[in-house]
């Protein structure tokens, strides 16, 4: 069973500074996640990741994924309008795409932000998925898409964090990673918000859909999410 671990930049990311590297067929870091523990695989990041937060070396095995990467992988997948336009879900749609692992387990990647004292685990960022954006109307929705396509390839998703969450994924320990069942899925529902999704035509291949963004019906995209959130038990929310 190949599982994938993804590194998101929350402050409980620390808690998996000494996992085994054994647990994990690739290790992906998102950002600054990077710094978190040295034997990461792959480091995804997007295009205005300030070069001075960058590694300043890769071993011989660590590459690093760019927009040239995900935005092809995450387009397969429906693209940025439908998906979200924030770093932790384009990078498990690239390794779902590209890696098709059967477990992706996330930590650090819970998108709750505290009102005082750090908001990552370097300390105090921007809580990029909490910016006015179109896509991230409803991140539970979008956890939800990710969920779903995932299960309806096979590959199960979910978080190792304890603490709150806007992820939608089931929890789950170390000691159960490699023992992850798919989550039952609605195709039926699925189907109905692929569907949607296609009529309402919100695709922009480059992946820049800042660009376009006047063009976006906010009210559709959050009939299309409601869709999305019928199509897999919602297991974690937050108010």
């Amino acid at each position: 069973m190949a599982v994938v671990l993804i590194l998101g930049s929350g402050p409980n990311v620390v808690a998996a500074r000494n996992w085994p590297k054994a647990a994990f067929d690739r290790i992906v870091a998102i950002n600054n996640a990077w710094q978190v523990r040295p034997d990461w695989d792959d480091l995804i990041h997007p295009e205005d990741f300030p070069e001075n937060r960058r590694p300043t070396s890769f071993g011989p095995d660590q590459r690093r994924v760019t927009y040239k990467d995900y935005v092809p992988a995450q387009n397969a997948l429906g693209g940025f309008v439908y998906a979200g336009g924030t770093m932790a879900f384009t990078a498990a749609y690239w390794a779902l795409h590209t890696l098709q692992p059967d477990v992706i387990a996330m930590m650090g990647c819970d998108m709750v932000y505290p009102t005082t004292g750090a908001t990552h685990f370097y300390g105090t960022g921007a809580a990029d998925p909490l910016r006015p954006d179109p896509t991230l109307r409803n991140l539970e929705a979008k956890s939800a898409r990710l969920l779903a396509l995932g299960a309806a390839r096979g590959c199960a998703l979910v978080n190792l964090s304890t603490d709150q969450s806007r992820l939608v994924f089931p929890r789950a320990t170390m000691a159960e990673l490699h023992r992850q069942p798919v989550v039952d899925i609605n195709r039926a529902a699925i189907d109905t918000a692929l569907r949607a999704e296609e009529r309402l035509g919100y695709f922009v291949a480059s992946g820049r859909y800042w660009e376009e963004q006047d063009r976006f019906d906010t009210a559709r995209i959050d009939q299309i999410d409601a869709l999305w959130l019928k199509a897999v038990p919602v297991l974690q929310t937050v108010p």
